[in-house]
């Protein structure tokens, strides 16, 4: 009985310890002046939260600087999990 505790107890333990991953989708919506903004979801996968929220961040950071180096004005890009 005392082995069986401990295996127990040692398996709820490890469980803790383990990150929990989740499907996350990135929605990002992309503003030009004088139009609609247009939502687009993009499904991330199973991941950590941290890692779709470290993901997320760097489609919005990637495609803003791609639009500023382009000289598009009125343009504005955000996404969040």
């Amino acid at each position: 009985m005392k082995k069986l505790f401990t295996i127990a107890l040692v398996a709820l333990a490890a469980s803790t310890l383990t990150s929990c991953k989740k499907d996350y989708t990135c929605t990002c919506t992309e503003t030009i002046s004088g139009s609609t903004p247009v939502v687009t979801p993009y499904p991330l996968g199973s991941q950590t939260k941290s890692k779709a929220t470290s993901l997320c961040s760097s489609e919005q950071t990637t495609v803003t600087a791609t639009a500023t180096a382009a000289g598009v004005t009125g343009f504005s890009y955000s996404c969040s999990l």
